[in-house]
């Protein structure tokens, strides 16, 4: 499973601490973590928790990754905004039982964290153990087991309204405010992993084109 992590400008400071737990959990269960960034404080482009959203459905529905772990002070303006865009279904996490019970219960494809709220001392540990739920068990396995099937129908079904209730993401794009998308791609490494691992020719040439 390739994990991409996304941060935004107002929790910059703790990118390098985040991947760090991040990348040591997801190596230890054989995935691999790709930083998008924000990297730091001092970054030209700012991210906003809207564009945190934005960057989580192109990387998602262009197959760039698999699941994206992002979040901000709170973690909630993250989640709204990452399951305003098709493709994405977004958990609120703060700890541990909040991720095993997300990923066994919703299956979804991305997570977003408080990254200041509650984040003292020992928050780095709280890091480290919600990830290692994320990924101790395959997604969508039930909690508990006895409610798997009615849990996996109504992911299923979850999937199948937001397909209905969302339009394509490149119409969306196309409608967004130009300065908007761009600003949220202006970073030369966000073109260095994105686009030779993008599966979507037609959303590739668009963003290349701003």
């Amino acid at each position: 499973m390739k994990i991409g992590l996304i941060m935004e400008n107002s929790q910059a400071a703790k990118n390098a601490l985040v991947y760090e737990e991040l990348s040591n959990v997801a190596k230890a269960n054989g995935h691999e973590v790709i930083n998008f960034g924000m990297y730091s404080s001092e970054d030209k482009r700012c991210l906003t928790y809207v564009m945190n959203g934005l960057l989580s459905a192109l990387v998602l529905n262009c197959k760039v990754v698999d699941f994206v772990v992002t979040g901000c002070g709170t973690g909630e303006g993250a989640c709204l905004a990452c399951n305003a865009f098709p493709g994405v279904q977004c958990g609120h996490v703060t700890n541990p039982v909040d991720a095993y019970l997300f990923t066994q219960v919703n299956g979804g494809n991305a997570i977003a964290l408080p990254y200041a709220q509650n984040f003292g001392w020992g928050g780095e540990l709280n890091l480290r153990y919600t990830f290692e739920k994320l990924f101790v068990s395959p997604f969508g396995g039930g909690y508990p087991v006895e409610r798997r099937e009615p849990e996996q129908r109504n992911a299923r079904i979850l999937t199948e309204v937001k397909a209905i209730t969302h339009r394509p993401l490149i119409d969306i794009l196309k409608d967004l405010d130009r300065d908007f998308v761009k600003t949220t791609i202006d970073d030369p490494k966000f073109a260095e992993l994105f686009y030779p691992n993008c599966a979507d020719d037609e959303i590739a040439a668009f963003l290349k084109s701003l």
